[in-house]
């Protein structure tokens, strides 16, 4: 028996008996990939735990053990990627892994494909609605080809992908061990900026004006007219920054999903990712990602030039206007994310 299966066994006949007495209650509780299995992984690519689609290697396989040169020079470079995220959770976690249970509620975003053993934690902000498209398209099983076809509001419909939180404590283990992993991350302050263009900036995004916009500029707006706060459409930077590192706002409700860390999101620390992808390298990352799949040769990633995209010389001009301490208490909250996927603290900043 591996090092540690014992405990988790334990710890799923606690949660049988859990479900059993609780009314309905429910507990995941997940292994623990970053210390169990991730080692074993890579000693034994080919070992009994990797289930393989029948007459082909399966994309866990292809990753930890190439046969193609071209990937194996890719592989160095995404193992350089998950060494990072291993030793930045072991130096922080104190802070990274409070909790050690997860919940259905936290799989949330980790979308499934079970014809060809992916699971993809979808980051909003970060290229989420072409992987969502590309997942429809893999998992569709022939009623999409083209990703670019599906409609953007169309691959947000939620009925349109399955994640993990819809199996059983058993079904979610299962994949988590033998599918291959992956997400996609971006420069926190670049995402942030992002955020807050595309959902305060925009006069379409009116459900994020009146969640999100009259809230921020009630706490932070001193003699806000009534327009403003009845509207809540014309937030400004500083105002969203102050929102974000007010104790009140952490203490009130988590963030929404555009501005969540991407640790508190997919739960790197946690859940072993077998392939970290740069939003700063995206069109090589993700199709590395269908060529592991066995895609490559017929599905890449969808590119085009968007005019609109969040710059880091447009982020740079965003936070001239914040003060360093302002800057400071920001770049505490997002720090395992510049830490955790090696981002450098920008040049731009006036750190305390």
């Amino acid at each position: 028996m591996k090092p540690g299966l014992l405990e988790v066994m334990r710890m799923n006949r606690i949660c049988r008996m859990v479900l059993a007495t609780c009314l309905g209650s429910f507990i995941l509780v997940i292994f623990y990939f970053q210390s169990m299995l991730h080692p074993v992984m890579r000693r034994n690519p080919f070992g009994v735990d990797i289930c393989c689609r029948k007459g082909s290697r399966s994309p866990l396989q292809e990753l930890y053990n190439p046969t193609q040169l071209e990937l194996s020079n890719t592989a160095v470079l995404h193992q350089m990627r998950r060494d990072q995220v291993t030793d930045t959770c072991r130096a922080n976690s104190a802070v990274s892994r409070k909790r050690r249970v997860l919940t259905p509620n936290d799989l949330k975003h980790l979308v499934v494909d079970e014809d060809h053993e992916l699971i993809y934690c979808y980051v909003p902000k970060v290229a989420c609605t072409n992987w969502k498209r590309l997942m429809m398209v893999l998992t569709g099983r022939g009623k999409y080809s083209d990703p670019m076809e599906i409609p953007a509001n169309e691959a947000h419909v939620s009925a349109n992908l399955k994640t993990l939180n819809q199996y059983s404590i058993p079904e979610i283990n299962h994949r988590l061990k033998s599918y291959m992993k992956f997400l996609f991350v971006r420069e926190p302050f670049e995402r942030l900026v992002s955020a807050y263009r595309n959902k305060f900036t925009q006069k379409y995004n009116t459900s994020f004006h009146k969640r999100y916009g009259t809230k921020i500029i009630k706490r932070q707006r001193k003699n806000a007219t009534q327009e403003a706060l009845r509207k809540g459409d014309d937030v400004k930077f500083e105002e969203f920054v102050a929102y974000l590192i007010d104790p009140h706002t952490q203490r009130e409700e988590p963030f929404n999903e555009h501005w969540q860390t991407v640790y508190s999101l997919c739960h790197p620390c946690h859940i072993h990712y077998d392939l970290v992808g740069k939003y700063e390298t995206l069109e090589e990352d993700s199709n590395y990602v269908l060529q592991l799949a066995g895609v490559g040769s017929y599905l890449k990633f969808p590119t085009y030039a968007k005019s609109t995209r969040t710059t880091d010389e447009m982020t740079t001009e965003f936070f001239q206007n914040i003060s360093s301490e302002h800057q400071t208490q920001l770049y505490e909250v997002y720090k395992l994310d510049f830490l955790m996927f090696n981002y450098s603290v920008p040049s731009y900043l006036k750190l305390e």
